[in-house]
């Protein structure tokens, strides 16, 4: 039998949701493969077909073309890429795009070749150097009280807004059909970027658009970690005494001071209300896994053992639980403990793991994982997600370059990640199932990327 629209909606709702270190020359048997872990993306229900009509032109204004063309594209984008509808072939849509509620014609919507159960659509003017946008969803089998949604956006009349509203409007119809879940399209992607020169940290929108650099120190940092309420970037900066711990605010636009305590600190990650960031650091000896208040006072040590302990990474579901990257046993292992270092636990059982990222929802782990590492062994270093309860484990990437850095979608739907081949890196996102692998970059050397929270 198979499941109405609202139905799908209910299911989904239910369903849903270290380099600089390592030296070490041994590591223990391989892993024993696990096939198949089930994630946001890959719940076994079909999704729900949706249609876009191209917005309504309702203005004479000369602006109008240009910026219904950026915001019909745009739309269309992000809906596609949301990982939850089965999108309407534009050649397949009715020819007359409705502008308003009066002028569709639902059926022409959802019989052949549509076959739509739903349909977005409106109309887009430019007004006193206004953008001005109404936007619908509705019910294309519900004649009778078809509409979902109805939406309505002004500002000013730039390129740069037209993107903003179709990111707004497709994240409110993700938000209605997609399980409650937030959609992403606002969402923000920071990376570093050697396109300038010196590595420095860079900011784009999800979809790859608007890439700029965030800092102009003219010095190698690594590992951007975006606070959870967008205010800050903790990253790691290699300066004249060392690696150390950097903080920028996003509200001032420059460094703001946070405490060294000497010895290399790297890989920072903030804690999921904001509070603390972990990071690793050698000021006892070893690189070991160390968590301090978001200002950097009260430090204090949760490893201590032989062997570097790096790339910390919280639960952000409870708050409880920190994975990281360790050598104890020789090559790096994935690990998880309780925030005050007890309950330790090894994930992964041979190979090369490093890089890990925890889902939004506290059931998986991403990580970066070279199964069969060694001279002359066969595979590569790919992405993979595990179930933390089962350790149940799916590899995402197959047979395209070396794959490193996975980050998670703040909806759990998407992974971001770097993929180097040859001398170039590059920064590329796929849903969290491993399909629909796509660049965001290619300029220049892009890595070790991160997901805003929201």
């Amino acid at each position: 039998m198979k499941m109405t629209t609202l139905a799908k909606i209910r299911y989904l709702t239910c369903a849903s949701l270290l380099l600089l270190c390592f030296t070490v020359l041994a590591g223990p048997p391989p892993a024993t493969a696990q096939d198949w872990v089930k994630t946001g993306t890959n719940l076994g229900v079909e999704r729900i077909r949706l249609a876009l009509a191209d917005f309504k032109p309702a203005s004479p204004d000369p602006q109008t073309p240009a910026l219904k063309n950026t915001f019909d594209t745009t739309l269309y984008r992000d809906l596609s890429s949301a990982g939850i509808f089965d999108m309407v072939s534009k050649s397949m849509a009715p020819t007359v795009a409705p502008g308003s509620p009066q002028e569709i014609r639902l059926k022409q919507w959802s019989d052949a070749p549509a076959n739509a159960a739903m349909v977005a659509f409106g109309a887009i003017s430019v007004q006193s150097g206004r953008i001005v946008v109404y936007g619908w969803l509705f019910d294309a089998k519900n004649e009778q009280s078809p509409q979902v949604l109805g939406k309505q956006y002004n500002e000013a009349a730039t390129q740069d807004n037209a993107r903003l509203i179709a990111h707004r409007f497709a994240d409110e119809i993700i938000l209605r059909l997609g399980g409650g879940l937030n959609g992403i399209a606002e969402t923000k992607l920071y990376f570093v970027s050697s396109r300038t020169g010196a590595k420095e940290i860079w900011a784009m929108d999800y979809d790859g658009q608007g890439q700029h650099a965030i800092t102009h120190l003219g010095q190698i940092s690594l590992s951007p970690r975006i606070s959870p309420d967008n205010s800050r970037i903790a990253f790691a900066s290699l300066s004249r005494t060392g690696w150390a711990i950097r903080m920028y605010s996003m509200d001032l636009n420059r460094l703001i001071s946070w405490p060294s305590a000497g010895g290399t600190s790297l890989s920072p990650a903030w804690s999921g209300d904001g509070t603390k960031l972990a990071f690793s650091s050698s000021r006892s000896g070893d690189p070991e896994i160390w968590v301090a208040d978001a200002g950097g006072l009260n430090a204090r040590r949760l490893t201590n053992f032989r062997g570097p302990d790096v790339s910390p990474v919280w639960n952000p579901k409870t708050g409880s639980q920190i994975a990281w990257c360790s050598g104890r046993t020789g090559l790096p292992q994935i690990y998880i403990m309780d925030s005050d270092g007890g309950d330790i636990q090894r994930m992964t059982d041979g190979g090369y793991a490093t890089s890990p990222s925890w889902s939004p929802n506290g059931q998986f782990l991403s990580f970066a994982w070279d199964r069969k590492y060694g001279p002359g062994a066969p595979g590569g270093q790919d992405i993979y997600v595990m179930d933390v309860a089962s350790k149940r484990w799916l590899q995402l990437t197959h047979d395209a370059g070396r794959n490193d850095f996975p980050s998670w979608s703040p909806d759990g739907r998407h992974i971001v990640f770097e993929r180097v081949e040859g001398a170039q890196s590059e920064i590329w996102t796929m849903l969290a199932d491993g399909t629909d692998q796509r660049a965001l970059t290619q300029s220049g050397n892009n890595s070790m990327p991160n997901w805003s929270w929201k």
